[in-house]
């Protein structure tokens, strides 16, 4: 067995620097299990079809009913979040650093630049799955990377896409120190997955390293070392843990596969062995061991994965997400059903006592059974008090929702004992700032910086025209823009503002009705020292319907005069008609 170890370690040739790096990814992991371990009971909830496989399996309830308030908290949170964060107008503004930078034509050709990035199909479907993972997990993450779907042809070139394409990480697949100071600070480590097939067109496409010659010398080497690994067994891996593969029963299993596993590195890294520093680095390796790519990251902004957390915490990386607070309340809400189900079923078809004497009988509606002098059957009936153990399923969702940051208030419902406008007024107050809050983090902390990094690789790599479209607020029209390299150039940033400018906006509107609602505000001296036209003005802003042109001044007097006019010219003409003889016109009435 030794001898087959040493072999066996002759012909991986194992890197130091793979090495290495798998442990880490391994260390970094475990340190998430408690992470994955609430995500797995969360999935299990969202997706159950009843509580067969959910933490409820093990309750002895005959009936097996989930009650999907979990899932459906989670598809309101998100229709939301994709709804304010992503309208169909007015994402992003550019934001110039000097008034040369604050032009018309240069905040055009930015804003159209980054809707353009933004509404790509790909981009928008990676978007969206980030938002689903900051629901679901707490934590979201995406990186960049250049896209060009050029295809040759026989008949000549046919371009699809060209230019940054937004990567959707799966948390799972992602490792880091969580106790850095920041994630910013802290090296990454990403998995992957890929046929040997796509690692070569990876490798062709020049993404993993500098050094196309030793690229592809490694990947020789990991398709020679799964023709000679078949003559081992799994048995000769298992004293080295880092051969452990996520997915595959042994790696023995993984080598037969067609499919290769990368750990890919973005950070500093010190070679102890060859007493080197790697500054802002990536590195490949594949099978836990062997370096495939080495290069210094090409990122312009110094950035190349991009975090968001839901619930953010001071001293782990790790955030917490809406959800994970309410698996438990999940977990009663369905124990108290199918408690409630069992013992309805038990009302319905009870089970029997049979004393003294019986014969055999099969129960059911007009059924005969025959007793003995001594022999009795009677029913045992439960308790059906537990039937109103609807109010607390009914008090457990409200908490749930509320507690998410979306309570039925804030859906325009009223619950039991809900009597004053105010009280609803102040849970929907709450359950806003709640949403605003973590909508506007999401464009702030990861939205801002992805799309700004993705302008900048366009910039840097983009060697043709891309058009994009423009709405003219003068002309109320779409027209086309033809952007060139060059007009990207320019000291300043976009800011994705859809759900900033929402949530300002709403409240705005929200803090102006509850002051004219309020004593102070119906108060008659206070009143006339408000600008009507003004007001409405702001209204006009705020609920964004300039285009409209509702608003004119004093356009309701100059309506109901002209309207006063129409209504006396058609009480004169019915009175004319209603004094002239038929057929003969007042002009022509000579009389007598």
């Amino acid at each position: 067995m030794a001898g087959n170890t040493l072999d066996l370690n002759d012909i991986l040739s194992p890197d130091t620097i793979g090495c290495s790096i798998a442990s880490k990814f391994q260390e970094w992991d475990m340190l998430k299990a408690k992470r994955k371990t609430a995500w797995r009971e969360i999935q299990e909830y969202i997706y159950s079809t009843d509580t067969t496989t959910t933490s409820n399996s093990k309750l002895p309830w005959k009936n097996k009913t989930t009650l999907p308030k979990l899932c459906q908290i989670r598809d309101n949170l998100y229709a939301n979040y994709v709804a304010s964060l992503f309208p169909k107008s007015d994402l992003f503004e550019w934001e110039g650093a000097d008034q040369s930078e604050q032009v018309k034509e240069k905040t055009e050709i930015m804003e159209s630049v980054a809707e353009y990035l933004v509404n790509n199909p790909t981009n928008k479907q990676a978007l969206y799955n980030v938002v689903l993972d900051f629901i679901d997990y707490g934590n979201g993450f995406a990186m960049k990377e250049w896209c060009d779907n050029t295809v040759n042809t026989t008949t000549g070139t046919s371009s699809g896409y060209i230019g940054p394409r937004i990567v959707r990480i799966n948390p799972y697949d992602i490792v880091f120190n969580p106790i850095a100071s920041s994630f910013e600070d802290t090296p990454k480590i990403v998995r992957s997955l890929m046929t040997i097939g796509e690692l070569k067109k990876l490798i062709e496409s020049n993404s993993i390293g500098d050094n196309y010659e030793e690229v592809n010398k490694a990947f020789e080497y990991l398709r020679g070392i799964r023709n000679t690994m078949s003559q081992y067994s799994g048995s000769n891996f298992e004293k080295n843990v880092l051969y452990a593969i996520d997915g595959f029963t042994s790696f023995d299993i993984y080598l037969q596969s067609s499919y290769v596993e990368l750990l890919t590195f973005y950070g500093d890294y010190y070679d102890v062995e060859a007493d080197k520093f790697y500054q802002n680095y990536i590195i490949t390796i594949a099978d836990r061991h062997k370096v495939v790519g080495m290069r210094q990251n090409p990122s312009y902004t110094g950035r190349t994965i991009h975090h968001i957390g839901w619930r953010p915490r001071q001293d782990n990386i790790w955030a917490m997400g809406p959800l994970e607070n309410l698996v438990g309340m999940q977990y009663r809400i369905d124990h108290i059903e199918n408690l409630k189900a069992d013992v309805f079923d038990l009302i319905a078809a009870p089970p029997l006592m049979v004393k003294g004497l019986v014969e055999d009988f099969v129960w059911g509606p007009f059924a005969r059974i025959y007793v003995g002098d001594d022999g009795d059957v009677k029913p045992l009936a439960p308790d059906g008090n537990v039937l109103s153990a609807n109010l607390e399923i009914n008090n457990l969702e409200g908490k749930m929702e509320e507690y998410a940051g979306s309570p039925k208030e804030a859906a325009g419902f009223r619950t039991p004992g809900e009597k004053t406008a105010y009280e609803v007024q102040r849970l929907e107050n709450a359950a806003n700032r709640i949403f605003y809050s973590k909508t506007k983090q999401f464009e702030e902390i990861f939205l801002e910086p992805l799309i700004n990094d993705c302008i900048e690789l366009l910039r840097r790599k983009m060697d043709s025209r891309i058009t994009t479209r423009v709405f003219d607020e003068e002309t109320n029209a779409t027209r086309f823009l033809a952007i060139k390299q060059e007009d990207l150039a320019g000291v300043g940033r976009i800011k994705p503002v859809a759900a900033r400018n929402f949530a300002d906006k709403a409240e705005k509107v929200q803090n102006v009705n509850n002051f004219f609602s309020s004593v102070l505000g119906q108060d008659p001296e206070i009143k006339a020292h408000f600008s009507t036209t003004a007001l409405a003005r702001m209204f006009e802003e705020l609920l964004d319907i300039e285009s409209y042109a509702v608003v004119k001044p004093y356009v309701r007097l100059s309506e109901q005069q002209e309207a006063q006019s129409l209504m006396n010219a058609g009480n004169e003409q019915v009175a004319v008609e209603a004094g002239t003889p038929a057929g003969i016109a007042p002009d022509d009435f000579t009389g007598p």
